[in-house]
């Protein structure tokens, strides 16, 4: 009988992020500035998922995420599950959605929006959570989260 085994070492303390789409990983590694980190860093890509087929998954040691940060990366990779690990337990696990409303993330994919022409913040309305159709406020167009470009 073959046996397959994953070993993945376990942090004391820090952020557990599961079940990223393997195309996004590096999106989410540029997203959250993690060649600052100072800590640990383990990162697995391509693994065996029964949910998805295939995921990737991020573990950082003694870090853990603003909301602000969670709403970018629910931008990156909607649906990613999220663990806070406190003495090698999980004391907290959410899932990663998009927020009603993403300010100050992406760019407008119009030109002429006043947002590509004016110092100010990008703000997108979230109109269709289940296809990733998100809004502009200013201009109204509609772009699919999986082709916006992050600011």
């Amino acid at each position: 009988m073959k046996r397959e085994e994953l070993l993945v070492a376990a942090i004391q303390n820090g952020t557990v992020i599961d079940h990223i789409p393997p195309a996004k990983i590096f999106e989410v590694v540029n997203l959250l500035h993690l060649e600052n980190v100072k800590t640990s860093i383990m990162v697995g890509i391509n693994l065996k998922s029964h949910k998805m087929g295939q995921k990737s998954i991020i573990k950082i040691a003694d870090k853990y995420f603003t909301d602000a940060e969670l709403n970018q990366l629910s931008v990156v990779a909607p649906n990613v599950s999220l663990c806070i690990i406190k003495d090698y337990e999980v004391v907290e696990k959410r899932e990663v959605e998009l927020p009603d409303v993403v300010r100050g993330v992406v760019k407008c994919g119009n030109p002429k929006c006043i947002t590509n022409n004016e110092p100010m913040t990008t703000v997108f309305q979230v109109v269709d959570k289940e296809r990733g159709i998100i809004q502009c406020a200013y201009c109204e167009k509609e772009q699919n989260i999986d082709h916006v470009k992050l600011l």
